[in-house]
């Protein structure tokens, strides 16, 4: 295609995360535009520095001794990257991203000058499909959450359109979607630039939904490409602070709907949130009674159900975005 992107940037933000990003980085290798790779390290405590240094010399590496977060960290990746980088794919290292698949996306965006971003089609480790596209999330899709079908509401509904699921992701041709899976995104370099970076508010969660939320508001369009296909782990670094992530998630969540719901949305959503948190502290207690947790797993559980308790009822007291631009 002769209209093709040329240069295409490439961030990854790790996290003690060594074997994975080893792998992500080397099925890079197999891509056949020039990459400009930039890994941002938040800290990590195991290999994962003196791997890229070793192993990835072409890499640009970037040591935060702290942990800014995900959000904060991938705007300076991006801040990094050379301006003649076409677009920027911003990429977890817990994938793998297999032959064709940047170059498909590259040419999705090549040939379709008004989608700002596009996302791939995701797969589990034994290539079974990840869902990876989703509508922008509501009150509805909260209650399913805090709910969830075939626990409490009728299993049907786990993969509905109700659940922020796409019927399209079943199939292998492109449609727009509300947003993907953070995991792999390429973003048009000039939407960026028209938007602006991540909202550095969100630690963790929700940062690529008010991103995608953005772009959308801008004017720019959202697709999946089947066609492009990368295998993702999924909670490599969050699965190592569980329910501190299970706060982050909620903090996250909240932030969001205070950016983009109305007042009434927003107080609904609190107290969504309340009887669901307020269920899930009952559950647990009983987990832990008729022996299915231990003590550690239900004071873990009841710290974070407890602070997000109270969190939804502060929820009016979130700080203003701080986007990059």
């Amino acid at each position: 295609m002769n209209n093709r992107m040329q240069h295409i940037g490439v961030v990854i933000v790790s996290y003690n995360t060594a074997p994975l990003l080893r792998r992500c980085l080397a099925a890079l290798e197999h891509c056949h535009l020039p990459l400009q790779i930039v890994v941002v390290d938040n800290g990590s405590h195991d290999e994962s520095v003196a791997l890229v240094r070793r192993e990835f010399p072409h890499v640009i590496l970037r040591e935060r001794p702290e942990n800014p977060g995900y959000a904060a960290a991938s705007n300076e990746g991006i801040a990094l990257l050379h301006e003649h980088n076409d677009a920027v794919l911003i990429l977890n290292p817990d994938t793998e991203v297999l032959p064709g698949a940047i170059e498909a996306l590259a040419d999705f965006l090549a040939a379709h000058p008004r989608v700002g971003l596009v996302g791939p089609r995701l797969l589990n480790p034994d290539h079974s499909l990840q869902r990876a596209a989703f509508r922008f999330p509501d009150l509805i899709t909260t209650a399913l959450d805090l709910f969830p079908p075939g626990e409490v509401l009728p299993g049907r509904l786990y993969d509905s359109w109700w659940h922020g699921r796409y019927p399209h992701e079943l199939g292998d041709s492109p449609f727009p979607i509300d947003y993907p899976l953070g995991a792999c995104m390429l973003v048009r370099s000039s939407t960026i630039a028209e938007v602006g970076g991540m909202d550095e508010g969100y630690f963790m969660y929700c940062e690529e939904v008010d991103w995608c939320r953005r772009i959308k508001q801008a004017g720019w369009a959202i697709w999946q490409v089947p066609a492009a296909r990368v295998v993702h782990v999924g909670g490599a670094a969050t699965g190592q602070f569980r329910w501190r992530m299970q706060v982050a998630l909620w903090r996250a969540r909240r932030r969001y709907m205070q950016k983009f719901a109305s007042p009434i949305t927003q107080r609904a959503y609190a107290a969504l949130v309340t009887v669901g948190m307020l269920r899930l502290t009952g559950k647990a207690w009983r987990d832990y009674l008729n022996g299915r947790i231990d003590r550690d797993a239900l004071r873990g559980q009841l710290l974070a159900y407890g602070t997000i308790l109270r969190d939804s009822s502060n929820f009016s007291s979130i700080p203003v975005a701080k986007v990059a631009g």
